[in-house]
């Protein structure tokens, strides 16, 4: 495939999503931006946070991770199914009831000023470091394939890519990213759906034979036994209930689009459906991952990078140009909701939780929309200055290790939420930001030394439990009894 190929397929496919933003952002105001007017139909938010929930880093690295893990992944999957049940029920109900744009508000009138600010903080830590992340693997490829041939520096394309951002988000907000996903989500499975039907040909497979082959071989099992993996069936299931809770119901950008809905019954109607729909499509990420592995064997292929080369590589290398354009159309279509969604609620939780916009009561319209786009600027340049460090760290290695940095911040807020939903206790709030950074710290001293001190356990996902349990514990050390909202 020649790079302007590439170029133009990029091209095209952004200029659909400004054809979307011209239609959805006429009009547009503060409370479309921040939560669509509640306008929202609850169906279309259902089928765009499917792409929304999956990024390009699960676009990738899915499929690769059959060749290690198997199907075990379903487990987790399994146990976001579970998660979602809980976040609809729970969460969202509370949400709607007190009237939420930005959820860390619970916060505040739950414990205090400095409980909501240490929310809201770490849920923008972590989005930096994790949109950053999952756009600099997007970027990085197209400039692999693309900007390299032409000599463009990583800096400028980085620029580009973060400025379309901006523009098709700068006005609409959230309003425009309900329907930009909807777009987006049917070019993500049109991909991975086209994809397995090529190598299906390929391998000489019909669909009957293709099950058979995957459920026959190495790659299918789901089920692993084995108590000191990481990848032990109980410990997934209850890590993907947890992960779903956190990276869904206590995240800015996934409960932003839920908030757009017209009320809480449409909302969980569109949590129930988006649910059991992504059940069947990780497992259709995982066929592709099952499939891509039997031709490489059955063509003698080897795969020396890490396996999230596994997809890119055979399509863009081994395929032909058409799986090489439908790779990268889904590529690209698991980028841009991964930094539109990220950048709208970086921009919603700064804007409500630490400028306090909505209380700026003397402020007009027309000026509490230029703060917010000035914060909305400022934050696509922060991810800007990001993505470049990452790229000039040049270590996957240690970039890896900072994404999972990101990721211990959601613990302090998963044991902020059940103590405040499940106890009438009240803490003492100054305290609170203290506990919050110490326990992702006492889970980083445990995962590194677990081996050693645990005869030969390793961590997995449910370190995020184990986080949240040292979270509330230090909340009940601190605690006091006060009658609760």
């Amino acid at each position: 495939m020649s790079g302007s190929i590439i170029f133009l397929v990029f091209m095209v496919y952004t200029i659909m999503l400004f054809v979307v933003t011209w239609f959805t952002a006429r009009k547009a105001n503060n409370e479309s931006f921040f939560i669509g007017n509640k306008s929202s139909p609850w169906y279309v938010v259902a089928y765009g946070m499917i792409g929304a929930s999956l990024s390009g880093v699960t676009f990738m690295s899915v499929p690769g991770w059959v060749k290690d893990t198997q199907f075990s992944y379903m487990m987790v999957v399994f146990g976001y199914l579970i998660g979602y049940f809980i976040i609809a029920t729970v969460l969202m109900p509370m949400y709607y009831r007190l009237n939420l744009t930005s959820i860390y508000t619970y916060l505040e009138k739950r414990f205090g000023f400095w409980s909501y600010k240490t929310g809201s903080f770490f849920f923008i830590l972590s989005r930096v470091i994790g949109a950053s992340f999952r756009m600099f693997l997007v970027i990085n490829v197209l400039q692999l394939f693309v900007f390299d041939a032409w000599n463009i520096p990583f800096a400028v394309s980085v620029t580009v890519f973060i400025a379309l951002i901006l523009l098709y988000t700068f006005k609409g907000g959230i309003k425009t990213i309900i329907w930009t996903d909807t777009l987006q989500t049917t070019f993500m499975l049109l991909a991975v759906i086209i994809s397995v039907i090529l190598i299906m040909k390929e391998l000489n497979f019909d669909f009957s034979a293709l099950l058979t082959n995957i459920f026959d071989s190495k790659y299918s099992q789901m089920i692993d036994t084995d108590w000191h993996s990481k990848r032990h069936f109980i410990k997934q299931l209850f890590s993907g209930v947890f992960i779903a809770i956190v990276m869904t119901g206590l995240d800015q950008e996934m409960m932003q689009k839920n908030l757009s809905c017209r009320n809480i019954k449409d909302a969980q109607k569109n949590m129930f459906t988006f649910s059991i729909v992504l059940v069947f499509i990780n497992f259709l990420f995982l066929v592709l991952g099952a499939v891509l592995l039997m031709y490489a064997e059955a063509n003698h292929i080897q795969i020396n990078g890490t396996s999230d080369e596994l997809f890119p590589v055979l399509a863009i290398q081994h395929l032909g140009p058409l799986a090489g354009i439908v790779f990268l159309i889904g590529l690209i279509s698991a980028a841009y909701p991964s930094a539109d969604g990220a950048l709208t609620s970086l921009t919603t939780a700064f804007s409500i939780d630490f400028m306090d916009l909505q209380k700026k009561e003397h402020l007009s319209e027309k000026s509490k929309t230029r703060i917010r786009q000035y914060v909305h600027f400022g934050f696509a340049l922060l991810l800007l200055v990001v993505i470049v460090i990452f790229k000039s760290i040049n270590d996957r290695a240690i970039v890896d290790k900072l994404f999972t940095v990101a990721g211990y911040t959601y613990g302090p807020l998963l044991g902020l939420y059940a103590f405040g939903l499940f106890t009438k206790l009240q803490v003492h709030d100054k305290a609170i930001p203290f506990i919050a950074v110490l326990s992702p710290l006492i889970c980083w001293v445990l995962s590194e030394n677990s081996k050693a001190w645990f005869n030969g356990y390793v961590f997995g996902f449910e370190l995020l439990i184990i986080n949240g349990m040292i979270m509330f514990s230090g909340l009940l050390a601190f605690s006091k009894w006060r009658k609760t909202i």
